[in-house]
């Protein structure tokens, strides 16, 4: 089975071959890249792609590794036992499966998506990898050691929002999602938006990567960003020309779908002031 996108993602011959890649080396597939640039959903595309479940691990800066494995819910069972149910007898009625384990028990071969690693604690890496080199963990409680049925194909991102171990990154194949230049970019348009007028998306996308190139700016709008810009444009019926921005007007039209924060804001509210002054 081979990778090569979907009528919903447009993937780029890098993309393509690291992800095959790393189907074939059956070895964790870290993407990382801007937010915004399409990184969770690459692993949904590979799951519906090749066929197979999706299971989704989305990580949060308290996501423990062991809750991908397992938990063991000792207040439940503490609370049964005084009420004498008879389940207490049997620790695995107190076990919740993790992620790591469905896709471990999975009958057919899964996708699993790790989503953002790098938000949880610098350890949540470390405390993963024989789990992901032996695709077998030990349940301390029942005495049992669950292995993988099939080895599932792993995707785990990263924002790069801090730096990931040596021995987890020995164990990845890695690739960085660049961001679309504009004739990607206009493939990616054409998936969201089928239809859009040439002269409108010229001039829109235009505007965008004059924003994204501007000196100062604290967040560059991202791939999702402008897909929500060129469908707000495209409601309100807009034309290239209501587009065009002097220097008296430096902010685009409908700018919050672009700009995230007042200090952007602020920026171009800036040019637009020094430009009026320079008349």
């Amino acid at each position: 089975m081979k990778f090569e996108g979907t009528d919903a993602y447009v993937a780029t011959d890098d993309l393509t071959v690291a992800v095959n890649a790393a189907v074939t080396l059956e070895r964790p597939l870290l993407v990382k890249g801007e937010p915004g640039t399409g990184k969770t959903e690459l692993a949904r595309q590979v799951a519906q792609a090749l066929g197979m479940h999706l299971i989704e691990w989305h990580v949060k800066s308290t996501t423990r590794a062991a809750q991908g494995l397992y938990e063991y819910d000792a207040v439940s069972r503490l609370r049964d036992s005084q009420l004498g149910d008879a389940r207490v007898h049997d620790v695995a009625n107190y076990i919740r499966r993790g992620k790591l384990w469905e896709a471990f028990a999975s009958e057919a071969r899964v996708v699993l998506l790790i989503d953002e690693i790098d938000k949880a604690d610098i350890e949540f890496p470390n405390d993963l990898l024989q789990e992901l080199d032996r695709m077998e963990f030990h349940v301390y409680e029942t005495g049992e050691t669950i292995r993988a049925r099939h080895r599932p194909v792993i995707i785990i991102t990263s924002n790069n929002e801090k730096e990931l171990p040596d021995a987890f990154l020995r164990r990845c194949f890695f690739h960085y999602i660049r961001f679309p230049d504009p004739e990607t970019m206009k493939r990616i348009v054409a998936v969201h938006h089928p239809g859009i007028k040439e002269a409108l998306l010229t001039t829109a996308l235009t505007q965008f990567y004059e924003i994204r190139e501007q000196p100062g700016l604290k967040k560059k709008p991202s791939t999702s960003e402008v897909l929500d810009w060129l469908k707000l444009l495209l409601a309100e019926d807009l034309t290239p020309e209501d587009l065009r921005r002097d220097g008296a007007d430096a902010l685009p039209r409908l700018h919050g779908a672009l700009l995230k924060n007042e200090q952007d804001v602020h920026l171009f509210e800036r040019l637009a002031f020094m430009a009026r002054r320079q008349r």
